[in-house]
């Protein structure tokens, strides 16, 4: 039920009290250039799993879609225009908080036995390992929001978990930007206020304020937004990715028990990618991550397939799409995409709705998350970079029988900015983290096994001086560096 506030001035946005009951869901969908804001009055509401608290303003921006529940019944102060609003009384959520439920009891039992702890005499043998959890699905059918809501309800728990969330979807690029793979462990709720920064804050080296709830990931750089791109350097990177969780937890025997949960492209479920390459994909997931859950988001045709495939050792559940999920169009996502590339650089610029004037970023407020980044002219001899394989490669299938490639998929090229057809002007490279000193044996393929420091972007060659602009979030010296450059392209409007 929803009432308009009559204290409304011609100067401040129109605002709206939503009373809802407990179980039910206010949604929302933003135009381009519009922002929301939502008060919580009064009662206990969440937004995808992330608690809001009572009387703080929150906004959101940049297209934003997403939706506010409650358990228990609350009033809601919402300002502003969205395109779409309504109440809706069908939600999976309870299916979601028992699988939560499930959850929290194999962290329990696995925190148990990693300190030697011996079980109730009255519960029944169950395995000790702690919920590591796949979750796959076709395009829009909400996989992030479940990944989120998972790990939300974890760290919300009061037992101290810090799960890991994995973004294994270059489309997306998780904490990073499009085109990387990424990892952090999740020590309190993550926010939602924009669709470029899908799965909450990352602390950076710009100058910014941001401590309280802001994430450090291990990123990897694949460079496309299709894994059939370069699915042998997909594969690759995933487990190099699995390999650094199990050095983590090695290390960290306590962090192992809140175990983790992936979230996976939509070509892991259908679409172009063949169904070798789909299939050697989720199994490098499953293999890297040591995989004992796989949650089926709304697909009947795929849950077959896993039940097949790895039922007999790993658990599969199909779990309800929400009716909130929005189908999703290709220039929503470009945009979406330069958005994200414009927020590393510059964060995130949400202009609040006419007379909001305390509104808060997922708790923080505004000026914590603007950066100032820096753009410095280099010589191409500064910095070294490459790119994995050929610029356009044929599938294998596709070359003439008894033709072999000259330059592999995995091959790291060395490019030249100051030949012609470089493709560099406008490019997004991820900048290389040095390779480890104690490792006196180098290799050829050693440049894919190394994480990204971060991202910069080539906005102007100077070929008759040897020079490039580089934009950087923050002002570093790139002498001596090393970068992979991609197939994305990134220029300010």
């Amino acid at each position: 039920m929803s009432t308009e506030n009559p204290e409304n001035t011609a100067e401040s946005a129109p605002s709206k009290e939503w009373t809802l009951e407990p179980e039910t869901e206010y949604r929302f969908e933003l135009d381009p250039g519009s922002s929301l804001a939502i008060k919580l009055v009064r009662g206990h509401a969440e937004i995808f799993g992330a608690e809001l608290v009572e009387g703080k303003t929150y906004l959101f921006g940049s297209e934003c879609k997403a939706a506010v529940f409650t358990w228990q019944g609350c009033t809601l102060e919402v300002t502003g225009h969205p395109s779409t609003e309504y109440v809706s009384e069908e939600t999976p959520m309870t299916a979601y908080a028992n699988l939560h439920i499930a959850f929290e009891q194999m962290r329990v039992r696995a925190l148990r036995d990693v300190r030697g702890s011996p079980p109730p005499t009255d519960e029944p043998a169950a395995s000790q390992d702690p919920p590591r959890i796949l979750v796959l699905g076709p395009e829009n059918s909400g996989k992030t929001t479940v990944c989120k809501i998972l790990v939300n309800y974890a760290v919300r728990a009061g037992q101290g978990w810090s799960p890991l969330l994995v973004n294994v979807d270059p489309g997306q690029g998780g904490w990073a930007a499009p085109g990387a793979i990424s990892a952090a462990s999740v020590f309190a709720p993550i926010p939602t206020y924009s669709p470029a920064s899908p799965l909450g804050s990352v602390a950076t080296s710009a100058p910014t304020a941001l401590a309280s709830n802001a994430l450090v990931p291990l990123v990897f750089w694949y460079g496309h937004a299709e894994t059939k791109k370069n699915p042998l350097l997909m594969d690759r990177l995933i487990r190099n990715l699995g390999g650094h969780i199990d050095d983590r937890y090695l290390n960290d025997q306590e962090a192992k028990p809140s175990g983790l949960v992936v979230d996976t492209p939509p070509s892991f479920a259908s679409g172009p990618t063949t169904d070798v390459h789909r299939q050697r994909l989720i199994k490098a997931c499953v293999e890297a991550f040591n995989i004992n859950v796989i949650l089926v988001v709304g697909h009947e045709k795929l849950n077959v397939e896993m039940q097949r495939t790895y039922g007999a050792r790993i658990t599969v559940v199909k779990i309800p799409k929400s009716g909130g999920v929005v189908e999703l169009e290709h220039h929503y996502r470009e945009r979406i995409r330069n958005n994200q590339f414009y927020s590393y650089m510059y964060g995130h610029i949400i202009k609040p709705p006419a007379g909001i004037t305390n509104a808060t970023l997922g708790g923080e407020t505004l000026d914590d998350f603007i950066l100032s980044p820096s753009s410095t002219v280099i010589s191409f001899s500064d910095l070294t970079i490459y790119r994995v394989g050929a610029g356009a490669m044929a599938p294998s299938s596709a070359l003439p029988i008894g033709a072999q490639r000259v330059v592999s998929e995995m091959q790291p090229v060395i490019i030249d900015p100051s030949q012609p057809g470089s493709g560099l002007l406008n490019s997004v490279l991820g900048l290389l983290a040095p390779p480890n000193p104690d490792e006196n044996e180098r290799y050829d393929e050693e440049l894919l096994d190394l994480t990204i420091q971060g991202f910069i972007v080539i906005t102007n060659l100077d070929i008759s001086k040897k020079r490039m602009t580089v934009l950087a979030p923050n002002q570093v010296s790139l002498v001596g560096k090393t970068a992979i450059v991609g197939t994305y392209e990134w220029q300010e409007q």
